[in-house]
């Protein structure tokens, strides 16, 4: 089933209406799961559906056809303020949040929340990239603490992110956190045709058994030549005697190759971190003796990995744990060829002498 065009999430549909017809709706709720699954999608279609003039909020059903569902829709609406970070920066800056200097509190999505609602029954604020909140000491998300303590009266505030633990503990502790699982890759491969991201049938199977579940990490794999290193960094990851310091020079380049900005390097080693830990949760599983998910080449890794295997599995789940590591300092920015140079290193001293 879909909710207005949104896939996978109907549990989570039904959860909302749940709240609404209890008068149980939090002030404040935090979306994790991977990204590309639709949760800023979903915030702004639960918009919609609270705001809608020809339809009741506990139905969220919106008619999608009236002013205030078009106004969603296009951005405008007045009781409506999304934020999310800019493409240029690596968080969302305290002036998204209260307004500059010379309008702090005037302006920002802490203001518009806090306003009397101009059109509809409530005001509603989403928080894109809540994950990077955290950055800059938590600068950020203190400016909205108070608004979490003491939410405006008819006020919604929807934050999404990751995960719970990239979210600070004022935040965590004070959101309903709502979970949307990974899609199937059945929907991915839907999805990659119906909006016409991939015109052929077959790459966007294949693209979808890459995903994860995530529409963003398929289309991140619809590049030929990030296939082709996936290949080389899971040959890397099983080799029985990885060599770091050969490796990290292409890594670095490859890494390099995705643009001049950094947010566009940083995602494409983020990439590589994810697949990292889907190879070594697949190898913890093998050396379990479970099946191994995954397509063709991931599978090939793994028995190659395991063929060579001579230590503990809890080397794995360590080398699994350093590659979460070093997506938290991706997300840091930390100096990309320093943690490059690190990262391959542990991650060879942990196969080769079962410690780092």
């Amino acid at each position: 089933m879909t909710w207005h065009g949104i896939h996978g999430h109907d549990d989570v549909v039904e959860g909302f209406r749940r709240r609404i017809a209890k008068r149980r709706l939090a002030s404040t709720f935090l979306f994790v799961g991977l990204p590309g699954i639709g949760k800023r999608t979903f915030a702004l279609k639960l918009a919609q559906a609270l705001l809608c003039e020809r339809s009741p909020e506990e139905r969220l059903d919106p008619c999608e056809t009236c002013p205030s569902c078009q106004q969603v829709l296009a951005g405008t609406h007045p009781d409506v303020a999304l934020v999310a970070r800019e493409k240029s920066r690596a968080r969302i800056t305290i002036e998204q949040l209260v307004g500059p200097d010379d309008r702090r509190m005037q302006e920002g999505l802490v203001h518009a929340i806090g306003l009397k609602p101009f059109a509809g029954r409530r005001k509603i604020g989403i928080i894109d990239d809540a994950d990077t909140l955290a950055h800059g000491q938590g600068e950020s998300a203190n400016c909205l603490l108070k608004t979490l303590e003491e939410p405006p009266p008819h006020s919604l505030l929807i934050l999404i992110g990751t995960s719970e633990q990239r979210q600070l503990p004022t935040i965590r502790s004070r959101a309903q956190v709502i979970r949307f699982q990974p899609l199937e890759e059945s929907i991915v491969a839907q999805l990659l045709g119906e909006l016409k991201l991939v015109e052929d049938a077959t790459l966007a199977a294949q693209l979808a058994e890459l995903s994860t579940g995530s529409l963003q990490t398929a289309l991140d794999f619809a590049d030929a030549e990030v296939r082709e290193f996936r290949g080389r960094w899971l040959k890397f990851l099983s080799d029985a005697q990885p060599e770091a310091t050969a490796f990290s020079k292409p890594l670095a380049s490859f890494v390099d190759d995705a643009g001049k900005d950094a947010p566009s390097r940083r995602a494409r080693l983020r990439l590589l971190a994810m697949g990292a830990i889907d190879y070594y949760r697949q190898l913890i599983r093998a050396l379990h003796g479970q099946d191994v998910e995954g397509d063709e080449v991931l599978r090939k890794a793994v028995a190659s990995g395991v063929r060579g295997w001579n230590l503990e599995i809890e080397v794995a789940a360590a080398a699994l744990e350093r590659c979460l590591e070093a997506i938290a300092q991706v997300d840091a920015n930390a100096n990309q060829a320093t943690l490059i140079d690190a990262w391959l290193d542990d991650l060879a001293q942990l196969r080769l002498v079962g410690h780092v």
